[in-house]
C-alpha cells in the first residue's frame, strides 16, 4: 500500500474546438461531494445559456468515490472520457467540468469521446499536480514530566503536530505518514515503560 497520491492545487482551465462546438473545461481541487456539487451550481449559473455542463470526479487516497456525468449527452461519450483523464493522469480529490456550446453540427460519439477528452486533458495540463501524502492521526496522552522525552521523538520523526494540551495529564495529538504511524506510536509508547 502507497501513502502518496496526485492531485492539484489550483484551478486549471481548458478549451477545445470542434465544427463551431466550443468545449470550456475546468479542473478543480476538491474533498467532498458536497464542495463539487457547490461548484457544479456555481458553473450551471454562470453558463446558463450552454447546451451541456458534463463532469467527472474522483475523492480519496484510495480512488474509490468517483462519478462520470454526460448530462444529455449520448450515453458515456462525456464524463467517461472525462475521467478517463482524471484515471491516466492517476489523479484524486480533483473534479473536472467541461463546459459545451453547441455550435449547429453534431460530432457523432467518436467526436463527442475526442472533444472532451481533449478538453479534460488542456485542463489537467494547465494544472499544478502535488504529491500529497495519507496521513493517520496519534494520539498520545501523557505526564507533565515526560514532556522533554515525547518532544525528542516528535523531533527525531517530524510529526505534524495538530494539537496539544498541557496539565497534570498532557495530550498531544499528532498527523505523521501512514506507513510511519505505528513506528511513531511504538516509540511513543515506549517512553512510558522507562
Amino acid at each position: 500500500m502507497t501513502d502518496e497520491y496526485k492531485t492539484i492545487s489550483n484551478i486549471g482551465e481548458g478549451y477545445y474546438s470542434e465544427k463551431r462546438s466550443k468545449f470550456l473545461a475546468f479542473s478543480h481541487h476538491v474533498t467532498s461531494v458536497d464542495e463539487i456539487t457547490e461548484i457544479l451550481d456555481t458553473y450551471r449559473k454562470k453558463y446558463y445559456d450552454a447546451r451541456h455542463v458534463c463532469y467527472a470526479y474522483m475523492l480519496g487516497p484510495d480512488r474509490t468515490t468517483f462519478r462520470a456525468n454526460d448530462d444529455g449527452e449520448p450515453s458515456s461519450t462525456a464524463g467517461k472520457p472525462i475521467l478517463g483523464q482524471i484515471n491516466s493522469n492517476e489523479l484524486t480529490d480533483i473534479l473536472i467540468v467541461v463546459v459545451r456550446y453547441y455550435g449547429g453540427v453534431n460530432l457523432g460519439t467518436g467526436g463527442l469521446i475526442v472533444a472532451y477528452k481533449a478538453a479534460a486533458a488542456d485542463a489537467i495540463s494547465h494544472s499544478e499536480i502535488t504529491v500529497r501524502q495519507v496521513e493517520e492521526e496519534v494520539v498520545y496522552n501523557f505526564p507533565y514530566i515526560m514532556t522533554n522525552d515525547v518532544m525528542r521523538v516528535i523531533k527525531d520523526m517530524s510529526p505534524r503536530i495538530v494539537s496539544q494540551t498541557y496539565d497534570n495529564t498532557c495530550e498531544i495529538r499528532l498527523a505523521i505518514r501512514k506507513s510511519e504511524a505505528e513506528r511513531l506510536r511504538e516509540r511513543l509508547n515506549k517512553l512510558s515503560f522507562e
